[in-house]
Formats: C-alpha cells, sequence, structure tokens
C-alpha cells in the first residue's frame, strides 16, 4: 500500500544517482520518492530548514553519511513531520581532532584544483568494501557524482561537516521506527558507531551489510533496498 512520503538525503558528493536502486525498487511502497537536495549552504542547520521547506507535511526520512548527519537535525527541528527514520553508514557524533585535520587536508587540495585526484587518493580507499574497490563500474558512478557537483559543493559541503553540532543527545529523543544500517567495512563510520545509535534509540533496529562499505545503497542496493521495505512496514 503507498501510505508513506519518502524523503531521500544523499551522503556528501552524491545525489540522486546514490539511491537509484532504492527509488526503484521502493516505489510501489511510497505515495512519492524525493531525493533532496543538500548542496545548497554551510551549514548542518540551514540545510535541515531547507529540506523541510520542500518536503511534504509528513514523511518519512533516511539519509546517508552526511544525508544522516541532517536527518538528525531535522529531527531535532521537526519531530512531529517525521514517521519515521533511516540512518545509513552516518554517526551522531561531532567532528574529531583527527578527521578535522583529514578533512582541512582535504579542503586544500581541492581549493588548489585537485579534485579528481583527491577523490582518486583519498576518498575511494575509505568509502568501499575490499571486495568493490576494482569495480570500475562503481568507482566512475561516484566519480560521476562528485566531479558533476563540483568543487563548490565540495568545499560548502566540508565546511557543513566540519563545524556540525554533537547529535549524540538526540538519539534519545527519537520515538519513531527507526532504521541504522551500516557496512561492515565502513571505514569512515564503523559498525561500533551505528551499534550506539542503535542502542540509544528507543524503538530502533540495526543492520550490518557484510562485503560493504560506506556507500551501502550503491554497494548492496537490493539489500539495503530489502532492509528498507521492511523499515517502511514496521510500526
Amino acid at each position: 500500500m503507498q501510505t508513506e512520503h519518502l524523503v531521500l538525503l544523499p551522503g556528501m558528493m552524491c545525489d540522486e544517482r546514490l539511491w537509484a536502486a532504492q527509488r526503484s525498487g521502493l516505489k510501489d511502497r511510497c505515495a512519492s520518492i524525493t531525493v533532496a537536495d543538500i548542496t545548497t549552504a554551510d551549514c548542518i542547520c540551514a540545510l535541515a530548514g531547507a529540506v523541510l521547506a520542500n518536503a511534504p507535511a509528513r514523511f518519512a526520512l533516511a539519509g546517508l553519511s552526511m544525508g544522516g548527519i541532517i536527518a538528525l537535525e531535522i529531527w531535532r527541528q521537526a519531530p512531529e513531520r517525521i514517521s519515521r527514520l533511516a540512518l545509513l553508514d552516518t554517526t551522531a557524533g561531532a567532528e574529531t581532532p583527527q578527521r578535522r585535520q583529514w578533512r582541512e587536508r582535504l579542503l586544500g587540495r581541492v581549493l588548489r584544483g585537485e579534485l579528481r585526484q583527491a577523490l582518486i587518493d583519498d576518498l575511494k580507499p575509505r568509502y568501499l568494501a575490499r571486495i568493490n574497490r576494482d569495480n570500475r563500474s562503481l568507482l566512475n558512478a561516484i566519480s560521476a557524482m562528485a566531479l558533476s557537483l563540483g568543487d563548490r559543493v565540495f568545499v560548502r559541503q566540508s565546511r557543513a561537516l566540519k563545524d556540525r553540532p554533537d547529535s549524540i543527545a538526540t538519539l534519545a529523543t527519537i520515538s519513531v521506527p527507526t532504521l541504522i544500517l551500516c557496512g561492515a567495512e565502513d571505514a569512515l563510520c564503523p559498525p561500533e558507531h551505528h551499534l550506539l545509535m542503535a542502542r540509544r534509540i528507543p524503538n530502533a533496529r540495526l543492520a550490518v551489510l557484510d562485503e560493504c562499505g560506506h556507500l551501502s545503497a550503491m554497494e548492496q542496493p537490493r539489500l539495503v533496498t530489502a532492509e528498507m521495505r521492511t523499515w517502511l512496514r514496521a510500526a
């Protein structure tokens, strides 16, 4: 039955292509599926407000990576509008000093015009499970998304993530059916982060996918879609 309006939030330097398999595989379960634009501001709070301004009155919300961070801010701003929540390959914590240094280094490279090489050297090895790192079709799809969004979006999103709020305390306030999902080989947001979230959210279910890294929606599209179908049925 098509009852839910589903809003999907992509990760950093990703767009609607990240969610292609889920948009196709969930369309029979949803009255509408939209992928929000998270490229327009350098502040998590502002990006959440922009999503809310363009979203249905009440909707199911799923976010991957940066999208999950924005989803937590959306919950903080308007919990009454969220019917259910899915947090994929993400974290509720603020930026760590080590990650801030890594992000500043990447920012410097991109500001020098090295986005393409930065993707090859720094991002791809961290993003994918070992089995997927030589998948040329997947690598090309990831690069195409990032390069089409370009340097300015990379800078805005990096600044937003660098200065994001800590959302750990928010987890206990989440009162809707929640899916916590990650790849077993997610090096950016490891499974232990997701176990913490699942333990702190009262009505959460945890799914950890084998042979999967940080971009679960593309690395294991059928498994992610199946988990989201179960989530959309949860009471």
